[in-house]
């Protein structure tokens, strides 16, 4: 995707007239003295062109570049600003940011002098902990050399707002990116209300996935503000292998020593940051035993994102496309020790993996990602009448499910039965997508742990009697798909495990993925026909799965 820019109109925050003077002069010379050869002023925001939300934990850099064009040498008044909720500021070296009040009276610029380019980065901020509201940053500089903004101006801008960590706005979900609808087998045209199927991921639009490359071997997630490094090569030799993978320790320990566009302030994410990522366009290649790659579709965006299967010269199957979160499972009794979530974006699932194999220690692709730390930090609040609100996300959810489980067809026709019957009045509920769903996993619980579902203890949950014989919790039903490689690529839905994701292996039960995982189920068909589970690992198959209903608050 090509970088690009746009100088938009300032919008206007109520601090007194003077500032809208300053504002309004802004607007009218960007717009009568702009001319394709005049210098281009550059603001970024940790890194990026456009920034949407920060929160009061978020660590905030500005830098400046300048293309002088064809106006290299003229004298230019260059203006480093900024309107905050407390009033204005100006930068101006070596003594850096000044306060001016609510007026324009006392700013001064930052340098008088010849325009010249800037190739380079020149930060101009580092701070934390900035107070909750909006701001707007300028660069400009203009050609009259008089202390005073008025003259031919240009100017660029970025305006953002902080906001508490895990408070409104700071956790919007991505869109699935799935735009084929399906029924139990196969895709279909998409049918209308009333008719079986309704109402499925594709049928609803959320955040459209939306990606900025920023030419330096970083990429921006336009919609939750997150930088990310593009590409999992991490020995830096052009291709991306077996040799690229790192321990869970090893991916720790990285983070700190990366540099990547400049930045210093690399994580391991989150696996609620990395599932950001996930577009459920991609193809499932389970059971697909050849070695030619180029008709599979991944679950990421590839034109964004470097990629690449499993090395299979290096003996890894070509599912094995594993990246590394930051979250281990809060449960030591699966896999024997540490389990590690993480998402392949080869097959699209969150599994739980063992960190110890037998011999060595299991290895990850890592893309490292900075910025928005409050990304995927929930802020619910109980309405007091069966509804749950995130706040963080814009999402309102029931506070009890379904009750009872149900194949694909059957919740997609539950939702609408509770829809025409007005459910806690409201008759827009939907079947939530494999993204939004996962938004609400709280991955500091487990049934062995908190001997609780994998859920804010706000939300009702049903208990069920796993196929091990011990009390649980429900797999859940989203409206998404899992697409696959085969003939009946349309035969599973995926769903997210709030209890113990169970696998039949070495002759007995075990909670072989974790709580918080997202797996598929077959959409029909008999769980008896399942008696050792499904796949490698003995997934547990239940296709009568429960329901929790989603809408969108601000509707």
């Amino acid at each position: 995707m090509e970088k690009t820019r746009t100088k938009s109109k300032p919008y206007f925050t109520t601090v007194n007239v003077i500032a809208a003077m300053f504002l309004v002069v802004l607007l009218g010379l960007f717009y009568s003295h702009s001319w394709a050869a005049s210098a281009v002023p550059d603001m970024k925001l940790n890194g990026m062109d456009a920034l949407t939300t920060l929160t009061t934990t978020s660590t905030l850099t500005a830098t400046i570049q300048m293309d002088a064009g064809e106006q290299v040498g003229e004298q230019a008044d260059w203006w480093i600003v900024t309107e905050t909720p407390m009033g204005w500021y100006y930068y101006e070296p070596p003594d850096g940011w000044h306060f001016c009040g609510d007026g324009m009276e006392d700013l001064a610029p930052a340098y008088q002098g010849a325009l010249f380019s800037m190739t380079e980065p020149l930060e101009v901020l580092q701070i934390s902990g900035l107070p909750v509201g909006n701001y707007v940053f300028y660069f400009a500089v203009d050609t009259t050399v008089n202390g005073v903004v008025d003259g031919p101006l240009s100017y660029d801008r970025v305006a953002f707002e902080v906001v508490e960590a895990g408070e409104t706005g700071s956790f919007p979900v991505v869109d699935t990116g799935q735009d084929t609808c399906y029924d139990n087998s196969d895709a279909i045209s998409c049918p209308s209300s009333g008719e079986s199927f309704y109402g499925q991921d594709t049928q609803y639009s959320g955040n459209q996935p939306s990606y900025t490359d920023n030419g330096d071997g970083t990429v921006t997630d336009n919609i939750t503000g997150l930088m990310w490094q593009q590409s999992p090569d991490t020995d830096g030799d052009g291709d991306i292998d077996a040799a690229d993978k790192l321990t869970y320790d090893e991916a720790v320990a990285g983070a700190s020593a990366q540099t990547t566009g400049g930045h210093s302030d690399w994580r391991l994410p989150t696996i609620k940051e990395l599932y950001s990522l996930i577009l459920f366009s991609g193809l499932d290649p389970s059971g697909y035993e050849g070695t030619d790659t180029s008709g599979l579709v991944p679950f990421i965006d590839d034109d964004i994102f470097d990629f690449a299967y499993g090395d299979t010269s290096a003996g890894e199957r070509i599912i094995d496309s594993q990246y590394a979160s930051s979250n281990l499972y809060v449960s030591d009794e699966s896999n024997g020790g540490r389990t590690l979530f993480g998402v392949n974006f080869a097959d699209g699932r969150i599994k739980g993996y063992g960190l110890a194999m037998p011999g060595s220690e299991k290895t990850f692709f890592v893309m490292y990602v900075r910025g928005n730390t409050g990304y995927g930090l929930n802020s619910f609040a109980d309405n007091g009448n069966g509804i749950i609100t995130d706040n963080a996300t814009g999402l309102m959810w029931a506070q009890n499910d379904s009750g009872t489980g149900l194949n694909w067809e059957e919740a997609l026709a539950w939702v609408e039965t509770q829809n025409a019957a007005g459910y806690l009045g409201y008759n827009d509920w939907r079947l939530p997508n494999a993204k939004e769903l996962q938004s609400i996993v709280d991955y500091s619980r487990s049934p062995d742990t908190t001997g609780s579902a994998a859920i804010d203890a706000l939300f009702n949950v049903t208990g069920i009697t796993n196929e091990a014989g011990e009390a649980d919790y429900p797999f859940y039903w989203t409206g998404t798909t899992h697409a696959n490689w085969s003939e009946t690529s349309g035969g599973f839905g995926a769903y997210v495990a709030f209890g113990r994701s169970l696998g039949y292996m070495n002759g007995t039960w075990t909670d072989v993925h974790g709580a918080g995982s997202q797996r598929s189920d077959p959409k029909v068909g008999d769980p008896a026909d399942y008696p050792t589970g499904h796949g490698p690992q003995g997934d547990a198959i239940r296709i009568y799965n429960y329901v929790r209903l989603v809408r969108d608050a601000n509707l």
